[in-house]
């Protein structure tokens, strides 16, 4: 890609704001996404509703560096990426092309990602465009809605149907965590008895 070409793909990466993108994390956490399976046992399910994954992306930084021999463009702090609905906030993310196409967002520290439903954060992440288009999060994920929390090591989230799936790989036993709190009920009133005559 010549300088000029470059040039022009930073401005179009800056008006692509993506959503949910996470960071490449190291090889074993790699590793350990790549056997997620959305059948096993240990998930959990939970929508956080439907997104129009074809509205624009934008992201704005304090910083932005590209690299022309790689062709990959690095936000740097106080990143935020916003599709439709979605947001995403992160301390770094790099942003891959395929041929001239925005391909991959990943998302580096304090990640957090925050639907019309809900709100998750985590280590780490990756938005990937391509389809089925997803978002994963790794490290300690964390979903919240309303008073409700959900906790696990990977989430990865379907952003054309809002359905994600959470596991639990390395927490104990393998299992995710959930604590659900009822919303309070009024104390049942008995009618009063009038008492024997």
């Amino acid at each position: 890609m010549n300088l000029g070409a470059f040039r022009r793909l930073v401005p179009v990466c800056i008006a692509l704001v993506v959503t949910p993108a996470v960071a490449q994390v190291a090889a074993p956490q790699d590793s350990t996404a790549a056997k997620h399976d959305p059948s096993a046992p240990s998930q959990g399910g939970v929508n956080l509703g439907k997104h129009d994954t074809n509205a624009p992306i934008n992201v704005t930084s304090d910083n932005f560096v590209g690299d022309l021999t790689t062709k990959v463009g690095t936000y740097v702090g106080n990143v935020v990426v916003i599709q439709a609905d979605y947001r995403l906030k992160a301390d770094k993310v790099r942003v891959e092309t395929v041929k001239g196409d925005l391909s991959k967002l990943f998302a580096y520290g304090n990640v957090v990602f925050v639907s019309s439903t809900g709100t998750a954060t985590g280590d780490d992440g990756v938005y990937d465009l391509a389809p089925p288009r997803t978002l994963t999060l790794t490290g300690k994920v964390v979903l919240t809605k309303e008073k409700n929390v959900m906790k696990g090591t990977i989430m990865v989230v379907n952003l054309d149907t809002g359905e994600s799936h959470l596991t639990a790989h390395g927490m104990p036993g393998d299992r995710v965590q959930s604590l659900f709190l009822p919303k309070p009920h009024p104390a049942s009133t008995k009618p009063s008895q009038s008492p024997p005559k």
